[in-house]
């Protein structure tokens, strides 16, 4: 069998920035690289007891989410590709869970994003990379934020409320 990479992908630059690192060990190790955008239907889909819809509300976020996964690798990759064989594929199911599910042989290596999570945004959602971590057959590399996105989300946020901006703020 050959090795492979797996990556998970939401579109976030967290997940941008695991991607370019799976591309690059991908290209080291000679392995596929396989991407996985996992998405749920709202209300759990067909067949869930709390489905509001049916097949076509499947069927509608299914085909979003294949747009959103070719829209990411076109983002990150562009026409060129990430220089190994691209294997990609929208996943029903938890983020957590779709990745480890794929990531199932123990010669791959599973690539997620590993971003800031303050005490809020942790107890609203589960952290993908500790399940990952936790319940991952291979090896799991945790990639953490760029360094310059936690001052470009400070910008933002200052810009959105108006705050005077202090170049010194700015300055390693």
């Amino acid at each position: 069998m050959r090795r492979r990479v797996v990556a998970g992908v939401s579109g976030s630059t967290g997940s941008l920035t695991a991607l370019h690192r799976a591309a690059a060990e991908a290209r080291w190790r000679g392995a596929e690289l396989w991407v996985v955008l996992a998405w749920q239907a709202p209300g759990g889909g067909p067949g869930s007891r709390t489905s509001c819809g049916g097949s076509l509300v499947y069927a509608e976020c299914r085909a979003a989410a294949v747009r959103r996964l070719r829209e990411v690798l076109d983002g990150a990759f562009g026409a060129a590709g990430p220089g190994v064989a691209l294997a990609a594929q929208a996943v029903r199911g938890t983020p957590g869970a779709a990745l480890v599910d794929a990531a199932r042989d123990g010669d791959d290596l599973l690539v997620v994003g590993a971003g800031a999570r303050g005490r809020l945004l942790g107890a609203l959602r589960p952290s993908v990379a500790r399940y990952c971590l936790a319940h991952a057959p291979c090896p799991v590399l945790a990639v953490p934020p760029n360094p310059l996105q936690a001052q470009l989300d400070t910008l933002h946020r200052r810009n959105t409320l108006r705050a005077p901006l202090d170049l010194r703020e700015l300055m390693p």
